[in-house]
């Protein structure tokens, strides 16, 4: 199946018609409306698979990738034009010009905690960029799944843009193809996989991958602020979000306070019964609400730490007094736990961080510029923020993406563009002078040479 699809699409492809930039505005124009014919249809998928309300719906996939689309209709002529280029003074009579080539067949597997923007994103930067498409959404949200494939099924040709669904089957089905391009977001462990598959064809790979995101929050930090803002962007979609704080370090002295404002905003945000909560998502299936439940140490819950499987329900958990000897802190969370550790020694919290591997996000709540500058020049991270989590995200001429174990590439915006293109250098010299210097016999012309390239 996957043979002949790609058979197909580089037919698609080698006519040519995906290369003009208008074609390809035409496209993004057409998946904007799709989308918006589609958006209740959407948000009832998105709610049925992960208990989001229509609000965090919108938010963060259909007004996320819309809005990203409108910026990519808006900016991809620009993007896509020549770019001229110096040249040395040994190459008289010369210009260099780099042009921007599609890459031909690309793949976009997309895993279920974001399962509409985790694909439609990198599919805008894909087709903006001239490329054919096929869209591997995350079996573990079949409402999505089935809305997605829809969409596409009803607004391109599957030469153009198909969507492949399956299990793990047809997933290694598709990551062993000759593809000109991966771009898989999911966890760094199945990363491993898709590049290792990738390499037996010598394919690029895009990996979003994860990790232990830590958070900072200093002494002098605003921890009302903070508290709201952390407990946020970790309890958003339930916990199930890549660049979510894993843990916090909060400084010794002011600990008793941070987490007094962290269990009023739970309250604040969720009421006293979250599970009733329109607002609190749902853990994508049984077995990861298992797999959290595993996690919890009871005596170090401040706050929360109910579940119930059926319903796939896991309170908005806090842990106090936690260590890195905690199961918690074995592996990336992805769920609505937050481990709180504290720290008197801000260099001895550096280390701790650096000798673990590279997160995709890292975050520092401190009212001194000095220790922001020192944290950020020290940590080594994918992105992240000062007084905020998961916000960079949300810029479209940011880059985002991992670095190490947490992933490579970046895209969003002009990114996503660059991700999906090739950058070809073409010198242009001219045919009325050459230079016959350059040619052998060299005889006594080193010193000239040398005297040139300096």
């Amino acid at each position: 199946m996957v043979k002949e699809l790609l058979l197909e699409q580089n037919q698609y492809f080698e006519t040519g018609v995906t290369r003009p930039v208008a074609f390809r505005i035409q496209q993004l124009e057409l998946l904007k409306s799709a989308i918006e014919a589609n958006e209740a249809l959407i948000l009832e998928a998105l709610y049925k698979d992960l208990g989001k309300s229509a609000f965090e719906g919108y938010a963060t996939e259909v007004g996320y990738v819309l809005s990203s689309i409108r910026h990519t209709i808006k900016n991809v002529k620009s993007w896509a034009q020549d770019r001229k280029v110096k040249t040395p003074l040994f190459l008289p009579f010369s210009k260099g010009v780099v042009k921007w080539e599609p890459l031909g067949k690309v793949l976009v597997v997309a895993p279920f905690n974001y399962p509409f923007q985790l694909l439609i994103e990198p599919l805008i930067g894909a087709i903006a960029a001239g490329n054919t498409v096929v869209l591997k959404p995350s079996e573990r949200t079949p409402n999505t799944e089935a809305i997605v494939q829809k969409i596409m099924s009803e607004t391109f040709p599957k030469s153009y843009v198909a969507v492949v669904t399956g299990d793990r089957t047809v997933m290694n089905e598709l990551i062993h193809a000759p593809f000109d391009h991966i771009f898989f977001t999911g966890s760094d462990t199945v990363g491993r996989i898709v590049m290792r598959a990738a390499a037996e064809h010598l394919v690029p790979v895009t990996l979003e991958l994860g990790g232990k995101s830590p958070v900072i929050v200093h002494e002098d930090a605003e921890l009302e602020l903070a508290a709201r803002r952390i407990v946020w962007g970790k309890f958003l979609n339930a916990g199930q979000t890549c660049i979510a704080p894993d843990y916090v370090y909060v400084h010794e002295a002011v600990e008793h306070k941070f987490l007094e404002y962290v269990g009023q905003t739970l309250v604040d945000f969720f009421g006293g019964l979250p599970q009733k909560s329109p607002d609190y998502g749902r853990i994508v299936n049984e077995a990861s609400v298992e797999r959290l439940a595993d996690l919890l140490d009871h005596s170090k819950v401040i706050s929360g730490g109910q579940y119930d499987v059926s319903s796939r329900y896991m309170a908005p958990t806090v842990m106090k007094g936690v260590t890195w000897e905690d199961q918690v802190m074995a592996g990336e969370i992805f769920g609505p736990i937050l481990p709180v550790m504290t720290y008197s020694d801000l260099e001895a919290v550096i280390e701790a961080i650096r000798q673990r591997p590279k997160p995709l996000a890292f975050y520092v709540f401190s009212e001194s510029e000095t220790v922001q500058a020192h944290l950020i020049e020290n940590v080594s991270f994918g992105g992240g923020c000062v007084n905020d989590t998961i916000s960079h995200l949300i810029s479209p001429d940011m880059p985002f993406g991992g670095v190490g174990n947490s992933g490579m590439g970046a895209y969003h915006g002009f990114d996503s563009f660059k991700t999906f293109s090739h950058e070809k250098s073409v010198l242009y010299r001219s045919s009325k002078y050459d230079m016959k210097l350059l040619y052998p016999p060299y005889g006594n012309r080193l010193g000239w040479i040398k005297k040139v390239l300096k």
